[in-house]
């Protein structure tokens, strides 16, 4: 195997824990009482529309996965269907917004550390910058090394969740789940806005298609999978918690009397019994911890596929002939990475992020239809999105209308995103790459193939004549 080429280490149980430990993290451990303060006991419901409106992407992806099946996901998709100007906007974007994300699973590590031991709150970073370190070295030494760290992590987490939801139900209380909607549907879409980025892990597995075996069939059913069994999870999880942990100490049990940053652990005992909270915080710690890893081995893939397209330096992407990982750019998504651990608001940012990737969703989306219109030789895909276009386009209309729900803040973040990517282009990729892509060929080709249209009334007049 030559220095510019990865190794294919992972199957479809990696594979689907990849998914499934990029989308388990913040979004079950966390993020339940914010929502809950914005929909109410409706907030179930918020986790499952954001599923839904995240399934046509997944099947889009899983299409465009199968056609190109390189590392860089995201990335290859839309700059191969609309041109290198928009391909370094998605893949800047994408991976500043999942590394932020990534460091906002360490750094969510603090609040369930403090449920463990007795430790000061200025140590709490600190630790999370050693596993931070820990995660680095793990993709550094191989992907093979990392999937099967990933596959223990999550299998245990998924264990842990399930053995929750049953021991939940008993205790739950019909009550606290009426009235259900509590903030109108205007509630439940802003809810559903702000749970999506719990499931912006899905594209995790793409990112990494050079590295799955037969990726024809594993990667269409790694993400089908994962976001099936995730929708289930979540949904269940937080149903549990809504009708177990009582809605004041949701709202207000949090630091400062804010929304409670451990919902799972203030619900743990009467589900567990006396070792409960210990329970859950080892689970999150753990699951904080693989939604980390995953980002930083997805992430850097997109720096990766960008460096081979001459959209960043050549370096970034060089492959180590020991360990046959990409080093460079997991060290500059590491770097990244332990810097906002250290000197970044990283919540607050997530947020703002947050936009950005439903954003890059709803092109994903697009992606498809430009491919499959423009028939290009090379699209030849070996799973196919059932209900094209209707699912495409019904995916973009849901991300539009979740961006809007986001409110301006995080819109101004996606747009300021997508400002520094131009700049970015501009500068150094453009004069670097001659490239276009399918759209604007396909474009290219519209006068030759309207011409005959355009001259058949006439040839018909002149027969009549």
């Amino acid at each position: 195997m030559s220095d510019g080429e990865l190794s294919r280490d992972l199957g479809l149980y990696s594979a689907v824990t990849l998914s499934m430990g990029a989308m388990i993290g913040g979004g079950i451990f966390v993020l339940p009482a914010v929502g809950y303060k914005k929909a109410g006991p409706a907030i179930i419901v918020a986790y499952l529309l954001a599923g839904l409106i995240v399934l046509p992407n997944a099947l889009s992806k899983a299409e465009m996965a199968t056609a190109m099946p390189e590392d860089g996901g995201t990335y290859i998709y839309i700059d191969r269907a609309m041109g290198p100007l928009f391909g370094t906007i998605a893949g800047i974007g994408v991976w500043f917004s999942l590394v932020f994300k990534s460091a906002f699973a360490l750094v969510g590590l603090g609040a369930y550390l403090l449920l463990l031991v007795s430790i000061p709150a200025t140590l709490v970073k600190v630790v999370a910058l050693v596993l931070g370190v820990i995660v680095i070295l793990l993709n550094i030494v191989g992907t093979e090394k990392s999937g099967q760290v990933q596959g223990v992590l999550v299998t245990f987490v998924v264990l842990v969740l399930g053995a929750y939801v049953v021991g939940g139900v008993v205790p739950s209380d019909s009550v606290q789940y009426t009235p259900f909607v509590t903030r109108g549907i205007g509630g439940i879409a802003t809810a559903t806005a702000f749970v999506f980025v719990s499931y912006a892990g899905i594209g995790e597995v793409a990112s990494v298609a050079e590295e799955i075996t037969d990726p024809g069939r594993n990667i269409p059913r790694a993400m089908l999978i994962s976001i099936g069994v995730m929708m289930v999870i979540y949904t269940a999880v937080v149903g549990v918690i809504v009708g177990i942990v009582p809605a004041d100490t949701l709202i207000h049990g949090g630091p400062d009397g804010g929304t409670s940053l451990t919902p799972m652990a203030d619900s743990a005992e009467m589900v567990f019994g006396g070792v409960g909270v210990t329970v859950v915080a080892i689970t999150a710690v753990l699951a904080l911890t693989s939604m980390a890893n995953a980002g930083v081995l997805g992430t850097s893939r997109f720096l990766l596929a960008m460096s081979r397209d001459s959209l960043l330096p050549d370096q970034v992407g060089r492959i180590n002939h020991r360990f046959l990982t990409p080093v460079n750019a997991v060290l500059v998504t590491g770097g990244v990475l332990l810097a906002l651990i250290a000197f970044v608001p990283v919540v607050n940012l997530a947020k703002l992020a947050s936009a950005f990737l439903i954003l890059v969703f709803s092109l994903e989306n697009l992606s498809v239809i430009v491919f499959r219109e423009a028939d290009v030789d090379f699209y030849n895909p070996d799973f196919r999105s059932p209900g094209y276009p209707a699912v495409q386009i019904l995916g973009v209309v849901g991300g539009v209308i979740l961006i809007i729900q986001m409110g301006l803040i995080s819109i101004i973040g996606a747009v300021g995103i997508s400002v520094g990517s131009v700049a970015w282009y501009l500068a150094y990729a453009r004069p670097r790459t001659d490239r276009r892509g399918v759209l604007a060929t396909y474009f290219d080709r519209v006068p030759d193939l309207l011409e005959p249209l355009d001259e058949a009334p006439t040839s018909s007049k002149q027969e009549e004549d």
